[in-house]
């Protein structure tokens, strides 16, 4: 299986958690500097997906599994609404939205071939549920727009590629976690810890285990869904 984004918060932890539970990863990330590092990926690149994919069939001689969990953004994200220029909205939704269908489209064509395979792709609370902007009170940290769109959009995509793709043997399916955990100013970890039924942020390890269970033969007759990790945000 291939993780994208794998030198990412999340993507370090799936790594590691599907090689506990005896998956062979192949990491594949844009910068290619850490050690382990097998293949670098750009996912807004036709040819390096092929690259990895063509890689990753080479040695092994099949693709179990793909991961879309890269992050990429441009340099300006995170602007209030009504400061995004149109251009970084669409450089965003290009880069993430665009990119992930790439990854897909070329996996899946894999997979098909071979009559079998499980995608899977990150989305966000925030593509099921509007922004609760109170939680970003007195920081200067907010929910960027685009963000809404791409992860909302990478919801229904993965429906549809779950129809398309359901009678080649092939599933797909999205995780949509809530808030993780990771440095971010103390007055918005105990505005977001009030307001979720658990009373505290995701952490990276509480999404790797359903990304596992997903990849895994034990999920086999689950396609076309959206898995919500996030401690019971959505739920009220």
């Amino acid at each position: 299986m291939v993780v994208s984004g794998s030198g990412g918060l999340l993507g370090k932890e799936f790594v590691l958690v599907c090689r506990e539970r005896g998956a062979v990863v192949i990491e594949a990330d844009i910068k290619n500097d850490r050690s382990g590092l097998l293949y670098p990926l750009d996912i807004t690149s036709e040819s390096s997906i092929t690259n990895v994919i063509d890689g990753v069939v080479n040695e092994f001689g099949r693709l179990d599994g793909w991961v879309n969990s890269a992050y990429p953004r441009t340099s300006d994200w995170g602007l209030p609404l009504d400061e995004i220029p149109f251009d970084s909205w669409r450089k965003n939704v290009d880069m993430h939205l665009n990119g992930y269908f790439l990854c897909s489209q070329i996996a899946i064509r894999q997979m098909i071939k071979q009559g079998f395979g499980s995608l899977l792709q990150l989305a966000s609370i925030y593509g099921v549920v509007g922004p609760d902007f109170s939680v970003y009170k007195d920081t200067n940290m907010t929910m960027p727009a685009a963000y809404s769109a791409i992860k909302g959009g990478l919801v229904n995509m993965t429906r549809y590629l779950a129809a398309y793709c359901g009678p080649h043997g092939v599933r797909v399916n999205t995780i949509s976690p809530g808030g993780i955990l990771d440095n971010q100013p103390l007055s918005f970890q105990e505005a977001y810890n009030s307001k979720v039924p658990m009373r505290r942020m995701g952490r990276p390890q509480d999404i790797a285990g359903v990304v596992a269970f997903l990849l895994s033969d034990d999920a086999g007759y689950i396609t076309g869904q959206n898995i919500i990790v996030d401690g019971g945000w959505t739920a009220i």
